[in-house]
């Protein structure tokens, strides 16, 4: 079973990066011109998400040895991190496609009700360290503004307060979620949904005392174990910044000055753009969202919406060569 559902993950996203690659807004001739103006500011965005990666993979270790001992080396935690968020950029779940297929990996050695604990602990860290993320942003755009004496017009206190309610309901959700499990709530949930009370009820019957043994492992994790929780926070919230750093590499290559404002030009970009792009995650491979988001967000900022496609259409590309490369190693033994 675990190998048909890992050859249908595969098959799912080799299909979704074919039709990304098929899909580009531009002409294959108009891709190849700006790959190559790129140059190698494109490898350098390549290289920088395997470092990305490297953080996730370590942030998802540390939670894992939180319940118990880790049999997975280091290199191999990489690699099932990468397949899975090539699984979440492909499958059309909301972002979670990877989930199911972390848990069958290393289930196989910790147990599924560790392995389970350990993923959704990690996936909830890697939204909540989002929420700061965003939060951040804010408070970052307002400091600029006081220092630039920019003009903060209806619309962008709009979207300043929108995204601060967002990012502070989240925080305070997630502690929530944290502190009392989320598990059995989520089951529950999904239960009362017409026409799947009955058959969610009578799983949840069955296995009642495996979701209340996940529940306490996320629970323990905040509760028994803050010097973890706060460790791997943090390393998502530094992917976080990390990440915007290859939006700068764009900027710098299209003209602007490589300096400190640039990168906090870029890590607003990528702030408000994730933002939106997480809003309507249901999207495989978020296709026109980030787009519309990279434009929207230079154009917020006073710069030229046409730098919004570049460096949309450059992510594009270092997210289909990692996509590629997570589903290839799905295969690798």
């Amino acid at each position: 079973m675990r190998q048909q559902i890992n050859r249908l993950l595969f098959l799912i996203g080799i299909a979704a990066i074919s039709v990304m690659i098929l899909t580009f807004d531009v002409s294959f001739s108009e891709l190849w011109g700006y790959i190559s103006n790129a140059g190698y500011w494109i490898m350098a965005a390549i290289l920088l998400w395997a470092g990305i990666y490297a953080l996730n993979a370590q942030a998802w270790r540390i939670i894992m040895r939180c319940s118990g001992p880790c049999p997975f080396s280091v290199w191999k935690i990489w690699q099932l991190t990468v397949s899975g968020y090539a699984l979440n950029a492909t499958v059309p779940v909301g972002g979670v496609g990877g989930m199911p297929y972390k848990i069958l990996e290393t289930s196989r050695l910790i147990g599924t009700k560790r392995a389970t604990s350990s993923v959704v602990l990690f996936a909830m860290m890697h939204v909540f360290s989002h929420f700061w993320f965003w939060l951040t942003g804010v408070a970052v755009y307002l400091i600029l503004a006081l220092v630039a004496t920019w003009s903060i017009d209806s619309t962008m206190v709009l979207l300043l307060v929108l995204t601060s309610l967002i990012s502070c309901g989240g925080i305070w959700l997630f502690r929530k979620c944290y502190h009392y499990g989320l598990v059995s709530k989520m089951v529950l949930l999904i239960g009362k949904i017409p026409g799947l009370h009955h058959k969610v009820g009578r799983f949840y019957d069955n296995h009642r005392l495996s979701f209340v043994d996940i529940d306490q492992q996320i629970t323990a994790l905040w509760n028994h174990n803050k010097k973890a929780f706060r460790q791997s926070l943090l390393l998502e919230y530094l992917c976080r910044w990390l990440q915007a750093l290859e939006v700068f590499f764009i900027l710098v290559m299209l003209g602007q000055y490589a300096g400190v404002l640039t990168f906090l030009f870029a890590f607003l970009i990528i702030a408000f753009t994730s933002l939106f792009a997480n809003l309507a995650g249901f999207i495989p491979l978020q296709l026109g969202v980030r787009e519309g988001g990279f434009a929207l967000t230079m154009a917020l900022f006073g710069l030229a919406p046409e730098g919004g496609l570049i460096i949309s259409i450059i992510c594009r590309v270092r997210e289909i060569v990692w996509a590629i490369i997570g589903i290839v190693i799905m295969k690798l033994k």
